[in-house]
């Protein structure tokens, strides 16, 4: 009787330390802490604020510490901030820029246990992740709304640099809807140039320009508000800007990046979360367009929303069919 017992405690005590190594092991790829490098401010009311909120839906999701850094823009910068995060037990973290591939490139070897995560670049490796928005299909359909809604035919484009996807689902989708309109584009080659965004803006007044899209992360603000003193319309960049001006902005080209930053925690949570470049669209419910504004009319808008319904089904552009 004595051994029967000592045998079954030998067996219960062997479950459990099993049990304990199981839990372990089943951490080892778990949230720990997550850092976010910001290149400006995370009090832009666009890019920046949405990736603080994604910073702060992985707190709520996983209860885990979360940390950030603003105005993050050389590689000795980086180098501190990821010591610092590294200390702190965070083995994600994000760059909230296409400027953080080349840096994490640099030193990631010296973190193998930490998972870099950053924007639209093509740096890549293990333990280096690059998310990319398919902005072509946002552009386009912003792009349909302004071809529409042009009284003059002329639209403005006023972008941050040349290369932006979007640029070219924006033309697209004005000539598409109004073939007779002219795309205006001006570039300011910098994402945060708010002065010489304003006097690109007041060229294309000049132009008899009544519809514009100002997709640049820290000027689309400040050049919606303008616009909306020149009694015109806008195309919001990055986040829902209707509240912005309910009577100037026609609706937005959404990029949740929120939402892609607490998909990225739980496929890292998962295991699952491998470097490379992955691309999002539509389809992941990380692009949408916003909220439509009173001048846009009802069958217009919903004839938008049944193509962008279409597009998410069948992954073809109205052009494309």
């Amino acid at each position: 009787m004595f051994k029967r017992y000592g045998l079954t405690l030998t067996l219960v005590l062997g479950v459990a330390v099993l049990l304990v190594w199981s839990i372990n092991s089943n951490n080892e790829d778990k949230i720990t802490g997550v850092g976010m490098l910001v290149e400006n401010t995370v009090n832009d009311q666009t890019w920046g604020n949405k990736g603080y909120q994604g910073l702060m839906n992985i707190e709520d999701e996983f209860d885990t510490d979360v940390y950030y850094k603003e105005k993050i823009q050389t590689q000795q910068q980086v180098n501190q901030a990821v010591e610092e995060f590294s200390s702190k037990g965070v083995n994600v973290i994000f760059g909230h820029s296409s400027i953080y591939g080349n840096m994490f490139k640099k030193i990631n070897r010296s973190y193998p246990n930490i998972h870099f995560v950053y924007f639209n670049g093509g740096y890549y490796d293990d333990n280096i992740t690059s998310l990319h928005f398919s902005s072509h299909a946002m552009g386009f359909f912003g792009g349909m709304v302004a071809g529409k809604m042009t009284e003059t035919d002329q639209v403005g484009l006023i972008a941050s640099y040349e290369w932006q996807p979007e640029i070219e689902g924006f033309y697209e989708g004005v000539k598409f809807e109004n073939p007779d309109a002219k795309l205006n584009m001006e570039f300011v080659n910098n994402w945060d140039d708010t002065e010489r965004a304003m006097k690109l803006l007041d060229q294309l007044d000049e132009n008899q320009v009544d519809v514009f899209y100002p997709a640049g992360d820290s000027f689309s603000v400040p050049i919606i508000k303008e616009i909306s003193q020149l009694n015109k319309y806008a195309i919001g960049f990055v986040t829902d800007q209707l509240n912005i001006a309910e009577d100037t902005v026609l609706t937005s080209t959404v990029q949740h990046v929120d939402r892609l930053y607490l998909l990225a925690a739980k496929k890292f949570n998962q295991d699952e979360l491998k470097g490379g470049v992955h691309t999002f669209d539509f389809q992941d419910d990380v692009i949408s367009m916003g909220s439509f504004g009173p001048k846009v009319p009802n069958y217009y808008k919903q004839y938008i929303l049944d193509q962008v319904k279409r597009y998410k089904r069948e992954g073809l552009l109205p052009n494309e069919k």
